[in-house]
């Protein structure tokens, strides 16, 4: 664990993925997470498998470095126990709808009237401003509704939802940064503020960034959509005996790919010298790779486009990330005994500081028991 916001506290009401993630962050740099959960506990710790009924090991990466307290926010005494934390609290997040933090005495309002220094951040599917600003919403329902499912639709048409718990995620870093950012207003300016971030917005943000394409310039030119993103042979080139990601992308690069394949008539073409042109026939550049691809083997591949510094990658599967070269040697998993879960598994912190991985500064905590920290936080 690191130390760059050791000393910032903060309270932390949100559950499964998006803002678990976006507080593991923050735990991870030094900051005291004090995970607050009803009896039931967050619905992400039954996800399974797991060692015990109240750790599984989904819930194991999203929580580590936290403390767990158990409180019933529906009841005057968990209410007071709140307001009691927050009066020392740096930082209150939930990723709730507004009228339901209300309902349980954690509104902007209640708790600023308490802690005027407060950062409160929260993270709803929808912003206040708009008609759908009640409307539930988890990962799927933004994929879907961002247009994240649409463009990753199969060759049919049909939607498909990205395998992984991609809007969760994208939304949990925009929160750790908002909250970050709020710690610095406070620190610049002495007082607390309020900052929502929306999943749906956050997500259209996310996407449109690119794929608004002809359609940021009015009147329109062009289509929606980042074209060498949409077209059909973008996607990992077959060799004569696997598959390999090639990356031609400067001037340099595709002329250098066309000369180790000995295809001139290529590296003169203004397809390939012009950046403009190379644009607008991206989809033609990318069906020569797929087709030049195949005539040799993926190692010979490899060590071509190594020597020529063209960007290049082997397709890894979930299982060969656990046995590459290159996490291995940073250290990207680290393994240990815990008492209470035996021995695990944790993806460390991508970050370094000053040379030290997370763990070399401090060990990291495993994902707390539910509730374990109740009695030590109240007294």
């Amino acid at each position: 664990m690191f130390k760059l916001l050791d000393g910032i506290r903060i309270i932390d009401l949100t559950t499964i993925v998006l803002g678990p993630y976006a507080t593991q962050l923050l735990a991870d740099l030094g900051a005291e997470v004090i995970k607050v959960e009803s009896e039931e506990g967050d619905v992400f710790r039954a996800v399974r498998p797991g060692r015990t009924e109240d750790v599984g090991a989904g819930f194991m990466n999203f929580n580590r470095n936290k403390r767990s307290i158990v409180l019933d926010l529906k009841s005057e005494e968990g209410q007071k126990s709140l307001r009691k934390l927050i009066g020392n609290a740096d930082v209150l997040v939930h990723n709730m709808r507004p009228s339901s933090a209300a309902s349980l005495g954690a509104d902007y309002e209640a708790l600023q009237a308490i802690n005027p220094n407060l950062v409160y951040c929260y993270s709803p599917g929808f912003g206040e401003r708009g008609p759908d600003r009640s409307a539930p919403a988890y990962d799927d329902i933004i994929q879907a509704r961002s247009g994240l499912a649409a463009i990753n639709a199969d060759n049919s048409g049909a939607p498909q939802f990205v395998r992984t718990i991609a809007c969760d995620k994208v939304v949990g870093l925009h929160l750790a940064m908002g909250i970050q950012a709020g710690l610095i207003h406070k620190a610049r300016t002495g007082k607390g503020v309020c900052i929502e971030v929306p999943m749906f917005e956050t997500m259209a943000s996310f996407l449109l960034s690119e794929h608004l394409a002809g359609h940021s310039l009015v009147p329109e030119e062009g289509e929606l959509g980042y074209e060498r993103l949409m077209t059909e042979n973008r996607r990992p080139h077959k060799t004569s005996d696997g598959y390999l990601a090639i990356l031609p992308y400067s001037t340099k690069h595709w002329i250098r790919f066309f000369e180790l394949s000995d295809e001139p008539e290529w590296q003169t073409s203004s397809k390939v010298t012009n950046p403009i042109l190379r644009s607008k026939n991206i989809d033609e550049l990318y069906a020569k790779i797929s087709e030049i691809a195949k005539t040799k083997s993926t190692k010979e591949w490899q060590l071509l486009l190594t020597e020529a510094d063209i960007p290049h990658s082997t397709v890894n599967s979930l299982e060969d990330l656990l046995r590459d070269e290159h996490l291995a040697a940073v250290g990207m998993f680290n393994i240990y005994d815990d008492e209470r879960l035996g021995r695990i598994r944790e993806i460390r912190s991508p970050f370094q500081v000053d040379g030290e991985l997370d763990y070399e500064v401090a060990a990291n905590r495993p994902a707390p028991g539910l509730g374990e920290g109740t009695s030590d936080l109240l007294d």
